[in-house]
């Protein structure tokens, strides 16, 4: 077999990788999936939310295996001023995603509150909230995402990832749009009239009283 063949089996057998992945990840955090648990299995819904996300994490790992070992030359890597630019988007964006954790229930998110409490409702425990960043982005944590993973040098195992990522990044905020409707209803609605959902706009944003009355209007 040639590189050439071999390369391309290994792309195609990486994004066949992404794409399970993010097939079973959307499945299992919709709502239908939830509420047929819920139906059929009401003893496991404590746990859900902590077993969706280790599974979240454990099905990272073939497709991150095959990126990292995945043979092929680089398309681009930043050099010179363009590498400290990069490298310091990317850091900012981690530190802006470490720094909206505060406005977030950490024992909801990760599940660990719904096992303790044994809370079994389907709907997420946290009420609606909104950090700074999201007077701008209604999905601040997608666009970080979406900073941190483009500003890395490409080769074509990181740049199917990137893509793969990317894709799922869109499509699934989509998604979480219908359940982020149907916990919060009407005012989640008008928030999205407001604010766009990944990248900011300078004309679409909260300033921060908006955001005050936006929270507490029922």
């Amino acid at each position: 077999m040639s590189a050439t063949t071999a390369t391309g089996s290994q792309a195609l057998l990486l994004a066949g990788a992404w794409l399970l992945y993010f097939l079973i990840h959307s499945a299992l955090a919709s709502l239908s999936c939830k509420r047929w648990v819920a139906a059929h299995w009401p003893s496991v819904m404590p746990a859900y939310r902590l077993l969706f996300n280790l599974q979240s994490l454990l099905l990272l790992l073939p497709p991150l295996y095959i990126a990292y070992t995945m043979d092929g030359p680089w398309l681009w890597r930043w050099q010179g001023a363009a590498a400290w630019f990069a490298n310091a988007l990317a850091l900012v964006a981690i530190g802006l995603f470490l720094w909206t954790t505060r406005y977030y229930d950490s024992g909801a998110f990760s599940g660990l509150k719904q096992w303790r409490e044994r809370i079994g409702t389907v709907e997420d425990q946290e009420r609606f909230h909104l950090s700074p960043l999201h007077r701008f982005v209604r999905h601040p944590w997608y666009l970080l995402g979406l900073v941190l993973i483009w500003t890395r040098d490409m080769n074509i195992a990181f740049l199917l990832s990137s893509l793969a990522a990317s894709a799922y990044f869109i499509i699934g905020s989509r998604l979480e749009e219908g359940k982020l409707i149907a916990y919060h209803g009407e005012r989640y609605r008008r928030y999205r009239q407001r604010v766009p959902g990944l990248f900011p706009l300078p004309w679409r944003f909260l300033n921060e009283n908006e955001a005050k009355v936006l929270l507490h209007d029922e």
